[in-house]
């Protein structure tokens, strides 16, 4: 484990008060494990921009009864099957499906199959989770 450093931050009054409620609304006992919590999510989404291995999960909700769509939503899953961990196929109702798709690679490929998967017509929902694979951020 690194050696902890303490270390002085100046912010004007008012910002302070804000920060101090939102740690309190998502039940941080502290500044410093907030800030911590902020510096890493900054650290994963300088990993995407530099097109770094990462990890991610992309999510998606359609209806399986619209003619073809499962298998175009297979068909980019198959073009990128290198960057493709799992996936899991969740029956929402008789209709609705939820998909969750893990992934790792390049970033920049990742991005790329949640544009294309997302931009399948009939595609209901589709969201995007970044993450790392931790090799960098302590």
């Amino acid at each position: 484990m690194s050696k902890l450093v303490r270390f002085g931050v100046s912010l004007e009054e008012d910002l302070l008060t804000q920060f101090d409620r939102l740690i309190k609304q998502r039940k941080y006992t502290n500044r410093s494990e907030a800030l911590r919590d902020m510096i890493r999510e900054e650290l994963v989404k300088k990993e995407w921009t530099e097109n770094k291995e990462v990890t991610g999960a992309i999510t998606l909700v359609y209806d399986h009864h619209t003619r073809e769509l499962v298998t175009k939503v297979l068909d980019v899953q198959h073009d990128y099957h290198s960057c493709i961990l799992s996936s899991q196929h969740i029956h929402m109702d008789h209709r609705n499906c939820f998909e969750i798709i893990v992934t790792r690679g390049k970033a920049k490929e990742i991005e790329e199959l949640f544009q294309k998967l997302k931009s399948i017509k009939s595609v209901k929902h589709a969201g995007f989770m970044m993450a790392t694979q931790g090799k960098h951020i302590p």
